[in-house]
C-alpha cells in the first residue's frame, strides 16, 4: 500500500514539475510579458496571468486522471490531493525560478529575462511575494481537480463557457469598436461589456452564465428540437432553411459596413487562404498527393494578373480585371499539368520533395535578375488596376491608371465582397467534384493506387486533374490577392505559405471542404485578429497540430468517410478486446 500511495505522490509531482517547466519555458520566450498588455478581466487578470494559471490549472486535471484506477472510476480524495500537490509543485517551480534569476543575470542567455518580466511575476513587490505562487498553484490545481470531478453533463458546460469567454476577451476591442458605432443603446451595451482591454467584470459574467445556461438547455433540448424539427413537413423544412440562409446572407453583406476596413481585410485574407485550401484539398485531401510548393499556383495567378492589368512598365495588355482573372485560372491550370507530368510516377516523401522544388524555383525565378525585365525582379509590379463594375476610361499614359466609371473594388470592404463570393463558390464545386466520379476516382487513388489502377481508373489523366483543378482553385486566390494589395512581389509568394495551407488542411479536417473554412478560420483568422501576438503564430501553430494529432486527429470539421474510418478501427478493436475478455470468462 505505501508503495502504491508513493507512486501516486511522484506521478503528481512529476506532472506538477513539468508544468512549472512549461510556465518558465512560456516566461523566457516572452509570451508572458507579451500577452500580460492585454487583459482577460479589466484590472483584474491579464492574459499573461490566465496562462500562469492555466499550466497549474492543466497539471491538476491531468494529475487527477492520472491517479484514477484503470477503469477510469474517480476517487475523489485521492484526485484531490494529487490535483492540489501538482498545483503547489507548480507554484514552487515558479517561485523557485523568481529567486534563482534574483542570483543569477538570466538575461546574458535568455533576452526576454528582462526586469519588467519578473516586475510582472514578483506583482512589483519583489521576492518577498513569491511565497504566495505554492497556494495560487494549489488553488488552480484544486480548481482543475474538482473541474475533472464534476459530471459532463455540468463539466462540458463550464469548460466551453470558460474558453467561449476567453475568446471573447481576446477579441474584445474588436466587439467594441463594432458595437461602439451602432445606435446609443448598443454603444452603452458594448461599453458594458466589453472595455479597451478585455472583458468587464459584469461583462464576463454575463457571458460566462449566458454560455453555461445556453448549454445546459441545449444538450437537454437538442434532442427534442431535432425530433421537432423532423416532424415539421418539407416545405416548412425549406421554409426554415431559406430563413436561416437569408440571415446569414444578410449578416455576411452587413458585415464589412459595421466592423470596419480592418475585420474586412481579415476576412479577405482568410478567404485567399480559404481557396488555396480548396485547392490543396483536391490535391492532397482528396487524391493523396502531398504538394508543398503550392504557393507556386498562387504566384502564377497573382504575376498573370499583374502582368494583364498593371499601367506600369511591366503591363502587358491593361486589359480588365475581368478579362484577366480567366486567363489567370487557366495559366495556373496549365502550369498544374507542367507540374503533374513529370511527378506522375513519384509517390510519397519523394512527390513532396519534387513539388517543394518546383515552388522554390518558380518564387527564385520571378524574383531574379535574369527575368527581371518580364516581372520585375525584386522590384515586383506595380500599379495593378483594381477590379471595376462599369466601364474603364481610355488608356492614355503607361504610368496613370484608367478612371473607372462605375463601381471600383478600391479597398478591402469592397474586395471583400469579391474574395468571399469566390469561396463560396469554389468550395460549391468542391462540394460537388467530391461526390461526383472523378471524386470518387481520387479517393481510391489516395487509398491505394495499384487497386484503384487495378479497378479501371486512368491514374494519369486522374492526377493530373487533381493537378489542374487544385492550381485554377490557387490561381484565383492569388488574383485576388494582387489587386487586394495592389502590386505583386515575389517576396510574398514563400514557402510558408504553402505549409499554412498544409497546416490548416490537417487541423480543419482532411478531405473536408467544411473543415478548410474552418481550419482558415482558426489558423489564419484568429492570428490576423492579434497582431500584436503575431511573433508566436508557429508556436501555435504548432501546439494546434499536436493537441490535433492526439485529442482529435480527424480535425475540426472532419469528413464523413475520415470519421468511418477512424471510428470503424476503434470498433474493431474495442469488439476484439471485448470478445476476448467474454471468452476469458467462459474459460
Amino acid at each position: 500500500m505505501m508503495m502504491k500511495k508513493d507512486y501516486l505522490i511522484w506521478i503528481a509531482i512529476k506532472t506538477g514539475l513539468l508544468s512549472g517547466v512549461i510556465a518558465i519555458f512560456l516566461c523566457l520566450i516572452g509570451m508572458v510579458e507579451v500577452f500580460s498588455k492585454r487583459d482577460v478581466i479589466e484590472k483584474i487578470i491579464t492574459l499573461g496571468d490566465f496562462i500562469l494559471l492555466a499550466t497549474a490549472v492543466s497539471a491538476g486535471v491531468i494529475a487527477a486522471r492520472a491517479t484514477s484506477n484503470p477503469e477510469q472510476q474517480k476517487q475523489p480524495l485521492k484526485n484531490l490531493i494529487a490535483g492540489a500537490l501538482a498545483g503547489i509543485t507548480t507554484g514552487v517551480v515558479i517561485a523557485a525560478f523568481i529567486g534563482l534569476s534574483q542570483q543569477i543575470n538570466l538575461r546574458s542567455v535568455f533576452l526576454s529575462a528582462s526586469p519588467s518580466l519578473f516586475d510582472l511575476l514578483t506583482f512589483k513587490g519583489g521576492t518577498n511575494w513569491i511565497w504566495m505562487y505554492p497556494a495560487i498553484g494549489m488553488a488552480a490545481g484544486l480548481l482543475g481537480t474538482i473541474l475533472f470531478l464534476l459530471p459532463e453533463k455540468f463539466r462540458q458546460p463550464i469548460t466551453r463557457a470558460i474558453f467561449i469567454t476567453f475568446l471573447l476577451a481576446l477579441f474584445s476591442g474588436l466587439f467594441r469598436v463594432v458595437m461602439i458605432n451602432q445606435s446609443d443603446n448598443i454603444a452603452k451595451a458594448g461599453k458594458y461589456l466589453f472595455g479597451q482591454t478585455g472583458l468587464t467584470l459584469s461583462g464576463a459574467i454575463i457571458f460566462f452564465v449566458a454560455v453555461v445556461s445556453i448549454s445546459m438547455f441545449w444538450s437537454a433540448e437538442s434532442t427534442n428540437l431535432q425530433k421537432g424539427f423532423a416532424r415539421i413537413p418539407k416545405k416548412g423544412q425549406t421554409g426554415v432553411r431559406v430563413v436561416v440562409f437569408a440571415i446569414l446572407a444578410y449578416m455576411v453583406l452587413m458585415l464589412p459596413q459595421v466592423s470596419g476596413p480592418f475585420i474586412a481585410q481579415v476576412i479577405v485574407i482568410v478567404s485567399l487562404y480559404a481557396l488555396m485550401g480548396l485547392g490543396l484539398n483536391i490535391t492532397l485531401g482528396f487524391a493523396g498527393l502531398l504538394d508543398l510548393g503550392f504557393v507556386a499556383f498562387f504566384a502564377v495567378g497573382a504575376y498573370t494578373v499583374g502582368l494583364l492589368t498593371s499601367y506600369g512598365i511591366f503591363g502587358l495588355q491593361h486589359v480588365s480585371f475581368w478579362v484577366a482573372v480567366p486567363i489567370a485560372v487557366l495559366v495556373s491550370m496549365m502550369f498544374g499539368a507542367f507540374l503533374g507530368l513529370p511527378v506522375l510516377g513519384v509517390r510519397g516523401d519523394y512527390l513532396a520533395i519534387a513539388t517543394l522544388g518546383f515552388g522554390e524555383i518558380v518564387r527564385l525565378l520571378a524574383g531574379s535578375d535574369f527575368l527581371a525585365p518580364f516581372f520585375g525582379g525584386p522590384q515586383g509590379i506595380i500599379g495593378i488596376q483594381k477590379p471595376c463594375l462599369g466601364t474603364l476610361g481610355e488608356f492614355v499614359r503607361v504610368d496613370v491608371p484608367r478612371i473607372c466609371n462605375g463601381l471600383e473594388f478600391a479597398g478591402p470592404k469592397e474586395i471583400y465582397y469579391l474574395a468571399v463570393a469566390s469561396a463560396i463558390l469554389i468550395a460549391f464545386i468542391a462540394l460537388r467534384l467530391q461526390r461526383s466520379r472523378l471524386g470518387r476516382a481520387w479517393m481510391a487513388i489516395r487509398e491505394d493506387e495499384d487497386v484503384a489502377e487495378a479497378l479501371g481508373i486512368n491514374l494519369i489523366q486522374t492526377k493530373l486533374l487533381a493537378y489542374m483543378l487544385g492550381a485554377a482553385f490557387a490561381g484565383l486566390g492569388g488574383a485576388i490577392f494582387t489587386v487586394l494589395v495592389g502590386s505583386i512581389f515575389a517576396t510574398s509568394m514563400q514557402l510558408i505559405v504553402s505549409i499554412n495551407v498544409v497546416s490548416l488542411i490537417i487541423v480543419g479536417g482532411m478531405g473536408s471542404v467544411p473543415g478548410v473554412i474552418v481550419g482558415a478560420i482558426a489558423l489564419i483568422g484568429l492570428p490576423e485578429l492579434l497582431r500584436e501576438v503575431s511573433e508566436y503564430r508557429f508556436l501555435f501553430y504548432g501546439a494546434a497540430l499536436i493537441m490535433m494529432m492526439l485529442a482529435k486527429p480527424e480535425g475540426l470539421w472532419p469528413s464523413q468517410a475520415t470519421l468511418r474510418e477512424l471510428h470503424h478501427d476503434d470498433s474493431g478493436e474495442d469488439s476484439e478486446i471485448a470478445s476476448t475478455k467474454s471468452s476469458q470468462a467462459k474459460a
